[in-house]
């Protein structure tokens, strides 16, 4: 993909080059000329959905159909520009006007910085590169996130981590960022995933040996033992004990190590309840591009493998 200058809403704004642009009426007019993607502070939503922005040097306009794609067409919702207050918003300055005391105002567009994002960017992706996003909001099935300027694709939660999980909460918080990489592409809808980036089975069981006692989240009590996360793309088999929940905290120790079965298998020690706030993700994975990732050892009869060769990962 190579260096993509589009990133994710708020990444820009503290940058030298965007306080730059917006130092003066003259750094202004030179930013509308080159059509320059900036980023302000949203301060007000007015009860006809236009945003007041923060230039620095003076305020800005963004014009209700001009807030989001597909304001215009009726097909995003208000509550995409509502919900931009108090927070970066980018845009591409359109011209300039007086406002009702005669001071001058920049007048601005959401969309034309996302129609050029996604013209110059987001069609050009193809399944298998790596991206940055951030966080927008967490459902049951998923993690929203933005991909550039403010386009939203989802991340569903079989695709978060090997380890299942209940919640996105769990691995994530609103305004977080993350990597992940395309898995599939459908129009104009993009699916994200992240495992393929946080290491195979045997990055992670590197990290580990026999005989230790370390830390470890209960996942799930089924009739034949208990499934511990020892890490998001890591997880092993514990012998049954009384009164272990899911969710719960525990030390475990390495009973053994079994790459050509893929399994761990583990004594708890102990359980206890304890409320954590998710980290950001570590990443194995450094480059800009996977084709396929394999997760199982080489030695292992069960292979696990996506493929991004083609529209969609398997």
């Amino acid at each position: 993909m190579g260096l993509n200058t589009y990133k994710p809403e708020g990444w820009k704004i503290d940058t030298p080059e965007n306080r730059a642009a917006m130092a003066s009426m003259t750094a202004l007019m030179d930013a509308c000329r080159d059509e320059k993607i900036l980023e302000g502070r949203a301060l007000v939503c007015d009860s006809s959905h236009n945003l007041l922005v923060d230039l620095g040097c003076m305020k800005g306009w963004i014009p209700r159909e001009e807030g989001a794609l597909g304001i215009r067409e009726g097909t995003t919702r208000d509550i995409a520009i509502i919900s931009r207050v108090n927070r970066p918003v980018c845009f591409i300055i359109t011209g300039f006007q007086k406002d009702d005391a005669g001071n001058p105002i920049a007048v601005l567009s959401r969309t034309a910085a996302q129609e050029k994002c996604r013209r110059e960017y987001i069609e050009k992706l193809r399944p298998g590169d790596v991206t940055d996003a951030r966080v927008t909001h967490l459902e049951t099935f998923g993690a929203f996130a933005d991909i550039g300027c403010g386009i939203i694709s989802l991340l569903p939660i079989d695709a978060i981590s090997v380890s299942r999980i209940d919640h996105p909460r769990e691995r994530f918080t609103v305004g977080m960022d993350v990597r992940t990489v395309i898995k599939s592409i459908e129009g104009d809808r993009i699916t994200l995933t992240q495992k393929e980036l946080l290491g195979t089975w045997e990055e992670n069981v590197a990290l580990f040996h026999t005989g230790e006692t370390v830390a470890g989240i209960i996942r799930s009590t089924e009739p034949y033992g208990i499934f511990v996360e020892l890490a998001p793309n890591l997880a092993g088999l514990a012998e049954i004990k009384e009164g272990v929940l899911p969710g719960q905290q525990a030390s475990v120790y390495i009973k053994s190590i079994l790459p050509s079965r893929m399994k761990i298998k583990l004594v708890i020690i102990d359980t206890f309840d304890y409320s954590y706030r998710p980290i950001p993700p570590k990443y194995f994975f450094k480059g800009d591009h996977m084709d396929r990732f394999v997760y199982s050892p080489e030695c292992s009869d069960k292979q696990i493998i996506t493929e991004f060769k083609s529209d969609s990962a398997i």
